[in-house]
């Protein structure tokens, strides 16, 4: 099963390691994080010491008829930062509306999801009816929990089979939405979650497929895999959820969702979500779903809370830029993001020497240093990460509130997905764009596809549109400004 590794700070290398991923500059006094999540917080979560395992509301016998339960839940802190109207603007719905089962409404309150985004309000019963849904909605307003309370909450716990797979295109992104499967569900008493994707051990998924597995959270190559062989055994599924189904249904996956669903049971339910809907997208609609339900609430592409501006630059001049950024943004923490592999290995190399602290990751890096990696960033051990578009598809980490594009994307899908790892969630967010005269053209056509403003960068960045107003224990907290200053020589431009 592919788990991303808890790894002790004291091991992670000091200096480059090419191999790990993770860098990191000459030792920097730290400076106290204002705005609204410290660097070891939970995403999602404001800072503060996890509850101990086994700790809750079950401990001592469970909950009985005519507790209040609700008191004995470990709620995060309640988050105060302000939010946009794209989770925001709701019907006012709550959760116990749903009728969901007392132990997944523990799960969903113990995560600090406090009322139904407009996605989760339009998804949950129209899901939990059965009936196919085809659903867009932008990145970072709830969509996976959208899938996963209904897919939970359907579970049946004295069938051993299993019962409900969700697709995802990245191994990240199966990390990601397998933990918060089983955070959402460890009230309920015994649902089996699995993530099984390529470029983790065969043997350890066919081992873990003969015991009980109720949800499987899946890459395509691998789950085709183990159904080819008779391991995963899927002709019972009732629901099966392609989350980033545009990117599922490119060229790179069509054939083996094609594939993958002649397994599955003629009466099945499928869930399609993402933020986008190319041609591809409805020729499987039409072919796979019955009377699929739409749901869009998509009035415009960019999310609301993100302020987009670009810097005119030469080549030899990117490094300069970032490295006067990083010295002038309040970062909590960001993700800059280059078009290649040699880039981004670069780039971390030249972040490090400025005296950075500094991960890398991209798609040529083994399996188990890219866990490490994604776990140690969403965990908070390390304030900027450099990568390929290999983090773009629906990786949720809530205290990142700048992404610096240090090279332009090609195209306007990649650009949305980008600037869309900020602003999580109706939060604040900066997207700064480095553009050459090579890029001007694609400026000008991105902008006029998601009919969005990318601006001219100013000489200051007002704080309030990317740092969100917080409550703060330390009233110097606030007017820290970034990193110190590196006292280094003038960094040299990045070689490509």
């Amino acid at each position: 099963m592919a788990t991303a590794r808890t790894e002790n700070l004291a091991s992670v290398v000091v200096g480059l390691n090419k191999q790990n991923g993770q860098m990191r500059g000459q030792p920097k006094p730290a400076s106290p994080q204002s705005g609204p999540l410290a660097l070891g917080s939970q995403p999602g979560k404001a800072a503060s010491a996890p509850p101990k395992e086994g700790s809750g509301p079950q401990d001592g016998g469970g909950i009985r008829f005519g507790d209040d339960w609700k008191k004995n839940l470990q709620l995060p802190p309640k988050d105060t930062r302000m939010r946009t109207s794209d989770v925001t603007a709701t019907k006012g719905n709550e959760f116990e509306d749903y009728c969901l089962k007392r132990e997944l409404l523990m799960g969903i309150f113990e995560m600090g999801w406090e009322k139904p985004s407009p996605i989760q309000e339009e998804s949950i019963p129209i899901a939990l009816s059965g009936r196919d849904i085809l659903a867009r909605a932008k990145n970072g307003t709830g969509k996976s929990g959208a899938y996963l309370i209904p897919l939970l909450e359907r579970i049946d716990l004295k069938k051993d089979f299993i019962q409900a797979m969700v697709m995802v295109p990245t191994r990240e992104l199966a990390l990601q939405v397998s933990q918060i499967s089983i955070q959402v569900s460890k009230h309920l008493g015994g649902v089996k979650v699995m993530a099984t994707t390529g470029g983790t051990n065969l043997r350890d998924d066919i081992m873990r497929l003969d015991e009980t597995v109720h949800v499987v959270i899946a890459t395509p190559g691998r789950i085709l895999d183990l159904m080819k062989k008779g391991v995963a055994k899927v002709d019972r599924v009732q629901m099966m959820v392609m989350d980033e189904a545009d990117k599922l249904l490119s060229q790179d996956f069509v054939v083996l969702i094609e594939d993958i669903i002649s397994f599955l049971p003629k009466k099945r339910q499928i869930l399609l979500y993402s933020a986008t809907f190319p041609v591809t997208v409805q020729k499987f609609m039409a072919k796979h779903l019955q009377k699929p339900y739409e749901i869009n609430l998509m009035d415009e592409l960019t999310l609301k809370g993100i302020t987009q501006y670009y810097a005119y630059v030469t080549e030899r001049q990117k490094v300069h830029c970032l490295n006067t950024l990083f010295s002038r943004l309040q970062i909590n923490q960001s993700i800059i993001f280059c078009n290649s592999t040699q880039r981004v290995e670069l780039l971390a190399k030249k972040i490090t020497q400025l005296g950075y602290s500094c991960f890398y990751i991209h798609a040529k890096m083994m399996q188990e240093y890219r866990n490490r990696v994604f776990h140690d960033f969403r965990n908070g051990l390390c304030r900027n990460l450099v990568s390929t578009d290999l983090f773009t598809r629906g990786i949720d980490i809530q205290a990142v509130n700048v992404v610096i594009n240090f090279d332009f994307p090609k195209n306007a899908e990649t650009y949305l997905h980008r600037i869309g790892r900020s602003g999580r969630f109706g939060h604040l967010g900066l997207a700064i764009n480095l553009i050459t005269s090579e890029d001007r053209f694609n400026l000008k056509a991105i902008e006029d596809q998601l009919v969005t403003d990318i601006k001219p960068i100013p000489g200051s960045i007002d704080k309030s549109l990317y740092v969100a107003e917080f409550h703060s224990a330390d009233p110097d907290a606030e007017a820290e400004e970034g990193e110190p200053e590196a006292d280094h020589k003038a960094p040299e431009p990045l070689e490509s």
